[in-house]
Order: C-alpha cells, then sequence, then structure tokens
C-alpha cells in the first residue's frame, strides 16, 4: 500500500462537503473530511432541532432539513451519505445530478437493484465515489496484506471470520431491525469482512452461498433514540410491561456464508473464505480473523482485526510488531472507526485533487456486495439430501 499524499491545509483551495445525516456517522464524517484537510459547508437531518444542536456542536455554518436546498446553497464539491442504508438513493442520486462527488458509508443501499442503479448513474454522470466498508484500513489488517504479499504464508488457501456479538435482544426497534432501512448483520457487519478478506488476498470474489437466521422476531418500540451507539440506553426496564408495543423484524442477526475468492497469486487456486457471525450469542473465545497458507497462518485477534497479530511459522505462533510505516500512513487517531474514515476521505479527497496515488473502494464494490447480500438471503443453496436412499 503506497503512502497516501499530503493533506491539503490551504483553506482556499479546500474541497467543499456537505453532510447528510446528524448522527454518530454524520459526525464522524465530518470530522473525517476536516481531518482531511477539506471544509465542512453544511450539514442535513431530518430533525430540525436535532441538526441544529449538531451544526452549533462542530461549528458547521449551514443546517437544514431540506437536502436539495442545502445542495444548491452549498455549492458541494463532495457530500457525504451518512444516514442509515435504506434512507441512501434518494439524497445520493439529487447529489450525483448536482454533479458532486460521493461518501458513502455501508451499506450502499437497501437492494442490489437500487445499488445498480445509483452505480450507474455515478458512471453516467463521471463522479468519483467512495464506498466506506472502512475496516480494511483497520492497521492489523494492512499488515497482514503486506505478509501475504511477501510471501510470509506461502499459497494463501483459506480464511476464518468469526465473531458473536451478543447484542441485546430487547435493544429498541429502529433501522437496524428493517429490510428496507438498511438494516441487519449482512448489511453492517459482513460488508466490513468482505472487504478486510479481499484487501488482503485478492478482490475478485469469484462465488459465493450462505444462510440466515433472524433470531429477534419483534423489538419493543421507543422514542427518543436518535444516536445508533446510544440504543441500548433505551432498552424497556420493564420488557413484559403489557403496554409496550412491540413492531416485527425481517432482517438476519446470524448468517454463515461460505465463498472462494481469487489470489492475487497469479498461479494459485482460489481462497476459500468462511464467514461465520453471531449477533445476539455470547462468545467464548476471542473473536478472531485467520489467514491460512501453504507454509504459515496469520492470527489477527478481534472481529474486524484490531490486534494483536500472531504468525504461524510453522512451529509456534509469535506475535508481530506493527510496522512503523503502516502507523506512520495512518491519521494518529485511536478510534478505530474513526481512523479508518478519515483515511478513506483523505484518499477520496486527494483522488479528487489530482494527487491520489492509491486505490479506493467505489460504489462499484458496495454494488457488487448489496446484490452478494440479496443472493444470500434468497437462502436458497439448500440440497435436501433426506431421501438419498429412496
Amino acid at each position: 500500500m503506497t503512502q497516501a499524499s499530503t493533506v491539503n491545509n490551504n483553506k482556499a483551495d479546500a474541497k467543499k462537503v456537505l453532510v447528510y445525516g446528524t448522527g454518530f456517522a454524520g459526525q464522524g464524517h465530518a470530522a473525517a473530511f476536516r481531518d482531511a484537510g477539506a471544509e465542512v459547508v453544511g450539514i442535513v437531518g431530518r430533525t430540525e432541532k436535532v441538526v441544529e444542536e449538531v451544526a452549533a456542536k462542530l461549528d458547521i455554518p449551514y443546517f437544514g432539513t431540506n437536502w436539495q436546498l442545502a445542495l444548491e446553497v452549498c455549492k458541494p464539491d463532495i457530500v457525504a451519505i451518512a444516514t442509515p442504508g435504506g434512507a441512501h438513493v434518494e439524497p445520493i442520486k439529487d447529489a450525483i445530478q448536482f454533479g458532486c462527488h460521493v461518501f458513502c458509508d455501508k451499506p450502499l443501499t437497501e437492494s442490489g437493484e437500487s445499488a445498480v442503479e445509483i452505480y450507474r448513474l455515478a458512471q453516467k454522470r463521471g463522479v468519483k465515489t467512495a464506498f466506506a466498508s472502512s475496516f480494511r484500513y483497520m492497521p492489523n489488517i494492512i499488515h497482514a496484506k503486506q505478509l501475504v504479499e511477501q510471501g510470509a504464508i506461502g499459497e494463501p488457501l483459506e480464511v476464518e471470520c468469526i465473531s458473536h456479538f451478543n447484542l441485546d435482544r430487547y435493544i429498541p426497534f429502529g433501522w437496524s431491525h428493517e429490510q428496507a432501512a438498511g438494516g441487519g448483520r449482512l448489511n453492517n457487519n459482513f460488508t466490513h469482512l468482505l472487504s478486510i478478506v479481499t484487501s488482503v488476498v485478492g478482490e475478485n470474489i469469484l462465488s459465493i452461498c450462505g444462510e440466515v437466521r433472524n433470531d429477534m422476531p419483534k423489538a419493543p418500540v421507543v422514542s427518543g433514540v436518535h444516536n445508533f451507539t446510544e440504543r441500548r440506553n433505551f432498552i424497556p426496564k420493564d420488557i413484559d410491561d403489557p403496554n409496550l408495543e412491540w413492531r416485527d423484524c425481517d432482517v438476519e442477526w446470524s448468517y454463515t456464508v461460505m465463498a472462494q475468492v481469487e489470489s492475487r497469486i497469479e498461479t494459485a487456486n482460489p481462497v476459500s473464505v468462511l464467514f461465520k457471525h453471531g449477533g445476539l450469542v455470547p462468545r467464548f473465545n476471542d473473536d478472531h480473523i485467520v489467514f491460512h497458507g501453504s507454509k504459515g497462518s496469520i492470527y489477527i485477534k478481534g472481529h474486524y482485526g484490531g490486534g494483536p497479530l500472531y504468525l504461524w511459522d510453522g512451529a509456534q505462533w509469535q506475535e508481530q510488531t506493527l510496522p512503523a510505516e503502516i502507523s506512520a500512513l495512518l491519521p494518529d487517531i485511536d478510534d478505530d472507526t474513526q481512523r479508518s474514515w478519515t483515511h478513506l476521505a483523505r484518499l477520496l479527497v486527494n483522488d479528487i485533487s489530482g494527487n491520489g496515488d492509491e486505490a479506493y473502494q467505489t460504489f462499484e464494490d458496495g454494488c457488487r456486495y448489496q446484490q452478494i447480500i440479496d443472493l444470500i438471503r434468497k437462502n436458497d443453496r439448500w440440497v435436501d439430501v433426506r431421501k438419498l436412499l429412496d
């Protein structure tokens, strides 16, 4: 991975950014683009009081609830889309028609069909796009990629991504419970893991199959939840309250997916990948990502590769020190999510400014991911073996 270009701190030449979304991601995107040398000129949200408070908190000059008006007034070079996935399509279409470049959080949209639509529209309009399944920029993931490229594990053979989140079954009903709103663990967990795996072993996904399970058929309805990260604070104290309202959930909370990914090593066989995620079940041992090869293996602790990283040399596991050049490449930010957003924002700003020297994920990747998620959710790859001896 090459060094990112120097951040432009000349405000006169700074790219103007308009943010859509006022929650955790919206505020994170605003910080990311400021760190990338851009000027955040406006922010839009659905609730007037909330967007006004966030704009004041972040010192953003323009705020409002009308997206099209904000595009006209702010005339941004870039828009950052930070709402839930089900609310992405129309604001992205509006922004593309205005000629804006687009930075969009995962998932790209709520379905493969709508993802294809905005991908084609961006292609036609000639705007640049960035797709933020951005945990591929975790330091230990970049280190794993380097080790594989250096031949540390030989020919990559298989990958396993294992995670158990033990989410509370009574988190209040919201966008994460609805397919139409961009919810589900495939949209909001699998997208990161697929990006991580392809960044390390090869970007070309060859084949895929999987199954999903909905372990949370209903969720309580509670008002006041605005920030996704604070939803646990709104869990009802009395789940058995007869006056409590409940709504049906139609998304998966657990999934098992198998994939074949083309290896970057030209003569190698496809790499076998297992993704196993239980959103509502507890972990016993550590969540982890492992890359096995013909000569060794890489083990990274943590569901998104937080670390530490260990290398198996055929005889023992040895913890590896993160190379200094990786730390120098990435923004000096402790929070993994914020650091990853900021790095991707820098890549997009540099590319738009004509200084880009590193590839990054675009709407093409987000569109492909959404189509894959649709296929997995169809859950139609089972073969009935009950009558094989009949």
